[in-house]
């Protein structure tokens, strides 16, 4: 598909005004191409074009951003208010404040899409503009592009206001229970079992969005405000010249090591996380085991270069306790295993900084109770990933003698001062999902429907490093990883249902195609029916074994007249719904006329299952009835009857202009004739009206019945025919 098509097809209507001119542009540079050859003033006006479209498309963004802010902090005084004041606050005020916030939420989803889809745009017209002129706009419209930036819009940090704001929401103004981060000096050992997949950039903050909904987000820092930087991260990899720590996990070695570096936040940051993961057990199901101690920045280099030991770097950490750090958190032992470990592994391999990778990640982790053993579900999406070099191969200074990172390289992805050569811009986001052992063969079906869904691509086994290395490095390595083959290919799919974000007809959101009260109302009943299900499985055996014998005894009695069990939408909560006559099931049809006038009370018999459970019921509940669940009429019923009556009426009006002109213009015989069609003109009006009121009458009262018209159109058809032939016999008597 084109890219003008593209932009069409994906416009947000509201803001159809504030996208970029692409055709405009397109078709004003091809016309002055062929009207006469491109000059310097073609240059100049087309240039303040482009420029004015930038301006407008960066105004747009920013205020919108102002507008989001402002309605953000709106929500949060506003539930703040709430916690402070229980009184004034509703169950009804509470969902109504978390319907604002996911209003916010589909505004910043949509705002990203603007954002990406014109930042592209401009991409294109001027890439057009070079390859049609011969000149190189793309290096020239560089500082405006800086000035005015669409790239480097952080809408991952509304969503992290908007998370929290949720999160309280959800639980009523209550705090939840969220997992306390592990202690910087300690040493920890975990398994790591993650499953992997790419997110185009045209669905991260979609995805995003949807997994805030089920999960809240978690920051490592939480004793300072959230800043954009917390989300950075950065690890440096060890290996040697040969790369061999790529090459046994590329083939999947038994005891396969890696080694690295990483911490989070800015270059300031102080305590630097060195890890050491090694895999073990079944390669199938990538299993492997992380151990990691904390140490000081300005401890590594002395660290990885064995300067200091590792008891030497035990005894600084234990001398570190006056921090507010207590003996059990040191876990000496521990920490001098691990250091221990990893600096015998640096010297064997002679491990040096090799590549560094960066992303920006957000984290969703579900709160549990850890005291319980409870393990939560934890989801990170890494976007804005970058690769860069760290070695000296290739006797490139990058590095000092006394550093182990280069000083040139911050968090300002995707680092436009570094070559090309020295960095590798991943082009998608990486969704790594680590779920408890009791749930890996059961994942919660939002995140199923996430996974099977059009917004992400499954890549098993891949690795940041080795998908690194294998760029910045391809001609060292003999082999290389099995995805390359994918970065080939669009990764996008197209929607195959109605799953994830949207805007209705009249651009309410929608979440999987519908309005969110609805969906959480849906999710409420389903839960119910389950959990009333599994807590009386045997009960409902018994239950259904009696109804099945009671059924069998009364069957030849009154099935047939036994009123139908209620399915319409249309019905009053509380009320008892209207029968409008025994139906025969098999047949489809009324029997006995004379039985069950239209208004008449449904009497349900034991057994008769009907809508929204009360308490201390069950679905199987031979001896309750379950009043009836109300559901809002749409508009398209009243529309629709309104359509049916004013087609009636325009075959009247048809009709009757026949009439009026036989009246008028014709002889005797015409006369006559004209009068009887204007009979049934007047005649067929006034029964669309009785039709139509009759019809409205029901809608409004929930009534159950025939919507259709059996004898109408059969009378209309007799009565023309009968005109005609009274037209014929007295013309041609």
């Amino acid at each position: 598909m084109k890219f003008g098509e593209q932009l069409e097809e994906e416009i947000f209507p509201p803001w159809k005004l504030s996208y970029l001119a692409y055709n405009s542009l397109k078709e004003d540079l091809l016309r002055r191409q062929l009207d006469h050859k491109w000059n310097e003033e073609d240059e100049s006006e087309f240039l303040n074009k482009l420029e004015n479209e930038l301006t407008k498309v960066y105004d747009f963004v920013t205020a919108k951003l102002g507008e989001v802010e402002a309605r953000i902090s709106h929500c949060e005084r506003t539930i703040q208010t709430f916690i402070k004041n229980p009184s004034w606050s509703s169950e009804d005020m509470w969902m109504s404040m978390d319907d604002g916030l996911t209003e916010v939420l589909f505004d910043v989803n949509d705002l990203a899409k603007f954002s990406r889809l014109n930042y592209i745009g401009f991409q294109k017209i001027i890439k057009k503009h070079d390859k049609w002129t011969g000149l190189n706009l793309k290096q020239n419209f560089i500082p405006q592009l800086r000035s005015k930036p669409l790239d480097k819009q952080r809408f991952d940090v509304a969503i992290v206001f908007i998370s929290a704001l949720h999160d309280l929401c959800r639980q009523r103004g209550q705090s939840s229970t969220m997992i306390s981060s592990i202690s910087p000096h300690s040493a920890s050992t975990s398994n790591d079992d993650t499953t992997k997949y790419w997110i185009h950039p045209d669905n991260i903050t979609e995805v995003k969005s949807i997994i805030m909904l089920h999960l809240p987000l978690f920051i490592y820092n939480q004793s300072k405000k959230f800043e954009p930087s917390d989300c950075a991260v950065s690890n440096i990899y060890l290996d040697n010249a040969e790369l061999g720590i790529y090459t046994n996990r590329l083939q999947r070695d038994e005891g396969a090591e890696s080694i690295r570096l990483r911490w989070h936040g800015d270059m300031l940051t102080d305590m630097i996380r060195l890890e050491c993961d090694t895999y073990q057990g079944d390669w199938n199901i990538a299993n492997s085991i992380k151990e990691y101690i904390m140490i000081h920045q300005s401890d590594v280099n002395q660290f990885i270069t064995g300067r200091l030991t590792s008891t030497e770097l035990v005894n600084r950490l234990q001398s570190s306790e006056n921090d507010g750090l207590s003996d059990q958190q040191l876990k000496l032992d521990e920490c001098l295993r691990i250091a221990t470990k990893i600096q015998s592994s640096i010297k064997e391999n002679r491990l040096k900084p090799v590549c560094r990778v960066f992303y920006n990640r957000t984290v969703f982790k579900q709160p549990v109770d850890i005291k319980k053993g409870e393990e939560p579900i934890c989801i990170n999406i890494d976007n804005d990933v970058c690769f860069i070099r760290e070695d000296d191969f290739d006797e490139k200074v990058r590095r000092g003698n006394n550093e182990w990172r280069r000083p040139d390289v911050g968090i300002d992805s995707p680092f436009p001062h570094l070559d090309d050569k020295e960095v590798h811009r991943f082009p998608y986001a990486v969704l790594e999902i680590k779920l408890p052992n009791n749930r890996k063969s059961d994942p919660p079906a939002w995140l199923a429907n996430i996974l099977e869904s059009h917004l992400v691509h499954e890549v098993p086994r891949f690795s940041k490093y080795l998908h690194g290395v294998s760029y910045l490095f391809r001609k060292r390595l003999p082999l290389l990883p099995w995805w390359l083959s994918e970065m080939e290919v669009d990764i996008r799919k197209p929607r195959a249902t109605n799953f994830g974000l949207s805007r209705s007809m009249s651009f309410k959101p929608l979440i999987d195609g519908q309005y969110r009260r609805a969906m959480q109302a849906e999710n409420r009943r389903i839960e119910f029916v389950n959990d009333h299900l599994d807590n009386h499985a045997e009960d409902a055996t018994t239950l259904n074994s009696d109804l099945e014998k009671q059924a069998a005894k009364q069957e030849d009695i009154d099935w047939e007249n036994r009123p139908h069990r209620m399915q319409s939408t249309l019905v009053s909560k509380g009320d008892n719904p209207l029968n409008y006559g025994p139906l025969n099931e098999k047949k489809g049809k009324r029997r006995h006329k004379e039985e069950g006038e239209m208004g008449e009370e449904v009497v349900f018999s034991n057994g008769d299952i009907r809508l929204d459970m009360p308490s201390g019921k069950t679905p199987n509940d031979s001896n309750g009835n379950i009043p009836l669940k109300k559901v809002k009429v749409e508009p398209k019923v009243f529309f629709s009857n309104e359509r049916t009556f004013i087609s009636w009426l325009q075959f009247c009006a048809l009709l009757l202009t026949v009439a009026l002109n036989l009246l008028n213009f014709g002889d005797q015989v015409s006369r006559i004739a004209g009068a009887i069609f204007l009979v049934i003109a007047a005649g067929i009006a006034i029964y669309a009206l009785y039709q139509f009121e009759k019809r409205a009458w029901m809608i409004n009262h929930r009534i159950v019945g025939r919507y259709d018209d059996i004898w109408g159109p059969a009378v209309l058809c007799f009565l023309l025919v009968a005109a005609l032939a009274v037209n014929f016999y007295l013309r041609f008597r």
